[in-house]
């Protein structure tokens, strides 16, 4: 969405004072938030109950006051799993809403078949209220579970703690294979309990590329977000396919397709960068052994090494 796309939508509503897509400083992509003032105090409330939960493209916007930052609204974010995947968006919200304002929920469903993954987030006004949340439902069966739910708060993990522990499972599984790689995947749980394949399952890679792949360390957050390497791209594959697949799961802020420079086809491989953490390992649980055409995607974190064409 453009600057003035972003101004024509909410400029439908009424006289707009200023408004601001914010863009990431380096690369200058949209990270999917903005901010609107408008000339009559009335209209924002018209444009909360107009546009809040309109769908455009592949995401469902949020509209809602804006709030100057403070402690008592940080790390309100939750993180919900063992829900029964008959339990729909608005039915974990009215189990949650006896805690406190609700700003934001989402629950995770399957990008081929829509089915829900019984995973969700749940973002309070306050953070006392995501606490409360949390001593009133955590180990909790709600209505018509057959097990109880886990709910924690979904703090991103600390650069420094992800990097060791990523690396370190990328060297031990360096060391452990010494032939060429037959679907051999290694596997850890992320501070949410999902299980993320972080090893590629490359079938015609040795233990030689293999190393080099796995590197000395990740690349962390950088200014413009979390770098995630893709690949057994088809040769036809543009940015426009990266975009379509990790859209869904939260702010890109970047694509790039890698290219043959004689024939411009798809080298086989690709890197996106998104903003939050949560999302990009909720992107790579999700599509990493997703069938794309005739091909299977292996998604990962991308190493130090494999910006390399």
């Amino acid at each position: 969405m453009t600057q003035e796309e972003f101004k024509s939508l909410f400029g439908s509503i009424g006289e707009i004072e200023s408004c601001k897509l914010v863009r990431d400083k380096i690369t200058g992509q949209s990270l999917g938030y903005g901010f609107v003032n408008y000339v009559d105090p009335n209209d924002a409330d018209k444009a909360i109950n107009t546009l809040n939960g309109l769908k455009l493209q592949t995401k469902t916007i949020k509209v809602s006051y804006a709030r100057p930052s403070s402690a008592s609204i940080r790390d309100a974010n939750l993180y919900v799993s063992g829900l029964p995947k008959t339990m729909s968006q608005k039915d974990m919200e009215q189990l949650f809403s006896q805690y406190g304002r609700i700003i934001t929920s989402r629950i995770l469903v399957d990008q081929v078949t829509g089915v829900s993954r019984g995973v969700g987030f749940i973002r309070f006004d306050k953070r006392n209220e995501a606490e409360e949340a949390i001593k009133g439902l955590n180990g909790q069966k709600p209505l018509g579970a057959a097990e109880p739910i886990t709910v924690k708060f979904a703090n991103n993990p600390s650069q420094k703690t992800g990097q060791a522990l990523l690396t370190q499972l990328y060297q031990t599984a360096a060391r452990r294979y010494t032939g060429p790689l037959h679907h051999q995947t290694q596997r850890f749980s992320d501070t949410h309990g999902s299980s993320l394949s972080l090893l590629p399952r490359f079938s015609p890679i040795t233990i030689d590329s293999m190393t080099s792949l796995a590197g000395v360390n990740l690349t962390g957050p950088t200014g413009a977000g979390w770098c995630i390497f893709v690949y057994n791209l088809s040769p036809e594959a543009d940015e426009s396919v990266l975009w379509q697949l990790f859209g869904p799961f939260g702010a890109v802020t970047n694509v790039k397709v890698i290219r043959d420079f004689t024939t411009n086809k798809c080298k086989g491989f690709g890197f996106v960068t998104m903003t939050n953490y949560d999302e990009a390992a909720m992107a790579i649980a999700s599509l990493n052994g997703y069938r794309l055409g005739d091909r299977v995607l292996q998604v990962s974190f991308k190493t130090s090494k494999q910006h390399k064409a």
